[in-house]
């Protein structure tokens, strides 16, 4: 009885794992695209001040 039931509870996390890994993304993120760059590229000249 004891090893059926601990059989069980293995089967049972084993698949638990496999549903939230291949199941529906639940993701809440908002859906906010691609944000343009607003800022100036790095240049090294402009921060060598030595």
């Amino acid at each position: 009885m004891a090893i059926s039931k601990i059989i069980a509870n293995i089967t049972k996390y084993i698949s638990e794992a496999a549903m939230r890994i291949f199941g529906p993304n639940d993701d809440s993120y908002p859906n906010i695209g691609v944000q343009p760059f607003k800022g100036e590229p790095y240049d090294k000249r402009k921060d060598d001040n030595s």
